[in-house]
């Protein structure tokens, strides 16, 4: 009999601590969820301004073959050189 009541008594314990925690994450996940709404609303973030594009030089196609062919030896050259 008293090992009943001390069960009982321990699964009692056990459902009010689990409540205890249920109810205190799900306030703070609420709490969280407004306080972030409420900074959203009053504080938005500044808005960037747009900077000018900035463009680089036009590479004609020759420069844009000879470029690729330097890139193409270097590779070929790094393979060479980093065989496994």
């Amino acid at each position: 009999m008293q090992e009943t009541s001390l069960l009982n008594e321990g699964l009692g314990l056990m459902a009010l601590g689990m409540g205890f925690v249920f109810v205190f994450l799900t306030v703070l996940v609420v709490t969280t969820t407004l306080m972030s709404r409420i900074i959203g609303r009053y504080f938005p973030e500044p808005v960037a301004p747009i900077a000018a594009s900035r463009r680089g030089p036009v590479v004609g196609p020759a420069q844009d073959e000879t470029l690729m062919a330097v890139l193409g030896a270097a590779v070929h050259r790094y393979r060479q050189n980093h065989r496994r």
